[in-house]
């Protein structure tokens, strides 16, 4: 007898440069199990972003069609431009038993959790210091310096959200955060409310089967 199991929501969320986007992107190498919500934004695509991989690049009139239909899971503004989750995608993965990562902040978490608290596992990546994460700003030269300030301003802001999530790592070592998001990923596959068919599988091992 097979046990079967819904596919569960993996949030990732962090103030810029404390590594969410590396630990995602290590975490999708590594599970064929897990696969990413592409999102929706207005914002212009950056150098190497690809539309359909990286986010799917609209117009805000599009944008606010989707609202309107109820067609996101969840959308926030963010540093001016608009992001959402398209519904359809996510809720035909996790049907099928995948799990789905999200590379979303704090106001995507809270709708999220809103809509679907049962799908939902929260993490919450911390910087180890301040200044560690101005310099992983700096580093990854993506950002003019009027943008890495208006990073740097936010984050406290962002940080303050810690504790709505369900788990909080600190990314001192990236090896060793991905490793800590894989084992609390096992952890919540393993639960047993997840797991459907596992009633009539106790019961036939009972039954000699």
């Amino acid at each position: 007898m097979e046990i079967l199991r819904r596919g569960l929501m993996l949030v990732l969320s962090s103030p810029s440069g404390a590594g969410k986007t590396t630990i995602s992107r290590m975490l999708l190498e590594r599970d064929a199990n897990l696969c990413m919500s592409v999102s929706v934004t207005t914002r212009p695509a950056r150098p190497g972003e690809v539309h359909g991989r990286d986010y799917y690049f609209i117009d805000p009139g599009e944008f606010e069609r989707m609202v309107e239909a109820g067609a996101l899971l969840e959308h926030a503004l963010v540093f001016g431009n608009r992001y959402g989750t398209p519904k359809a995608a996510v809720e035909q993965m996790l049907a099928a038993g995948r799990d789905v990562l999200f590379d979303i902040d704090w106001q995507g978490t809270q709708q999220l959790g809103e809509k679907a608290r049962d799908d939902l596992v929260s993490v919450f990546v911390l910087p180890p210091s301040t200044a560690e994460l101005e310099r992983r700003l700096r580093t990854r030269a993506a950002d003019s310096e009027e943008e890495v300030q208006r990073r740097m301003s936010k984050a406290a802001d962002e940080m303050s959200h810690w504790a709505e999530y369900q788990y909080v790592i600190v990314n001192r070592d990236l090896q060793d955060s991905v490793a800590k998001v894989q084992a609390i990923l096992t952890a919540e596959r393993l639960k047993r409310d997840r797991q459907s068919g596992l009633s009539e599988f106790v019961r036939d091992l009972r039954e000699g089967g």
